[in-house]
């Protein structure tokens, strides 16, 4: 494994850090305030290339390798983590397309994400989070169709996109092997936009329920098999972990630089902060923990390039460097003391964003289930 990266890799870093001091860290805070992204910045991210970034080269995408995408997100979680994770979920739609799609159906879509449409993946309901199988979401054969009827949750940017990737049940009573996917616009008749969530963390990013009222789906829009969805959704998500992995890193970088230089400039009892030995050690633990987290994202990325199974390995990247933008937030926070407490600063935004990393995606208690059974079975 090469620690090195390579001139494009580079390059498209440092386009990343160019648009993130420009167009997002000034405006973080108040998007975080508002509670949604500021006017013109998708634009902003379409234009750097940042909405498709999976989309394999053939269908006039980038195409790039799972490193690249993760220096990228690493860079958009340390501008804003509500900002990297609404283009994450272009990401994060895309791979069942990838995974399961005909070349018409990846035409269609990627098209549409070409030309800067945002796209949601939508697994969750209101009983189905951690269990799949749980789905109750029908959808039931009618010619050349399919008619789709139920209520998804939590869907990130459900109330923004312009098409969607839909998991329902396409057997009665089958669990996991009723599960299918299906592509939907979001113009489809009976297919509308429920609550928007409030949310403690990523509130630059839109949360929404999505509701399906008897939605007439071609079949030609299904992805794979009937019963094959949950193939496609555990796949999606092995390719997708890593990345919320670099994005809980791009976090915990943030909020260490913000403790660092705080502790340079803070004054008490006639000098820096930086400069008595139990600051020091929460800073060295700090730096360790980002260290080891951006490490283990990268081994899952560059497994994932070398099309080597990677499937634990992104649930520890995940797992791990989740559980690091918590703990390094938590100590943040408490290197700027008062300070680090109050909406003025942005340690306290970083620990509420940090929250989601440990749930969505597949909860950290999830992550370990899985790396236990690839270790045990």
């Amino acid at each position: 494994m090469d620690l090195g990266f390579t001139p494009d890799q580079l390059a498209l870093q440092k386009i990343a850090q160019d648009v993130v001091a420009k167009e997002i860290t000034p405006y973080a805070l108040e998007m975080d305030h508002k509670g949604e992204i500021k006017e013109g910045l998708l634009t902003k991210l379409d234009e750097a290339g940042f909405l498709n970034l999976p989309v394999p080269e053939e269908y006039d995408g980038p195409g790039l390798d799972a490193i690249t995408i993760a220096l990228i997100y690493e860079e958009l979680g340390k501008g804003c983590a509500g900002v990297a994770t609404t283009v994450a979920a272009n990401s994060l739609a895309s791979y069942p397309v990838i995974v399961a799609g005909t070349d018409e159906q990846k035409k269609y879509f990627f098209d549409k994400i070409n030309n800067g449409t945002l796209a949601a993946f939508a697994l969750t309901e209101p009983g189905a989070g951690s269990d799949a199988g749980a789905v109750a979401t029908t959808a039931v054969k009618d010619g050349d169709d399919y008619i789709l009827n139920g209520t998804k949750c939590f869907i990130t940017n459900g109330g923004n996109a312009g098409i969607y990737i839909i998991f329902a049940n396409a057997r009665k009573s089958a669990g996991i092997r009723g599960l299918t996917a299906f592509i939907v616009d979001r113009d489809a008749p009976g297919f509308s936009v429920g609550k928007e969530e409030d949310k403690m963390g990523i509130r630059a990013s839109n949360t929404s329920e999505l509701i399906l009222d008897n939605v007439r789906v071609p079949a030609a829009n299904r992805l794979g098999r009937e019963g094959e969805g949950f193939r496609i959704a555990m796949k999606t998500l092995d390719a997708a972990r890593p990345f919320v992995g670099a994005v809980s890193v791009g976090i915990a970088q943030a909020a260490l630089d913000a403790a660092v230089k705080y502790a340079k400039e803070r004054i008490q009892f006639g000098k820096p902060i930086a400069s008595f030995q139990l600051v020091q050690a929460l800073v060295a633990d700090m730096a360790m923990q980002v260290e080891a987290a951006r490490l283990l994202v990268h081994k899952a990325c560059w497994l994932k390039d070398q099309g080597m199974p990677f499937s634990k390995e992104a649930a520890i990247a995940k797992c791990f460097a989740s559980d690091t933008a918590m703990k390094v937030t938590t100590d943040a926070v408490q290197v700027l003391g008062g300070y680090g407490y109050i909406k003025e600063y942005p340690t306290e935004k970083y620990m509420r964003d940090a929250k989601i990393m440990q749930i969505y995606e597949g909860t950290n208690q999830i992550q370990r289930m899985v790396i236990a059974n690839q270790i045990l079975y």
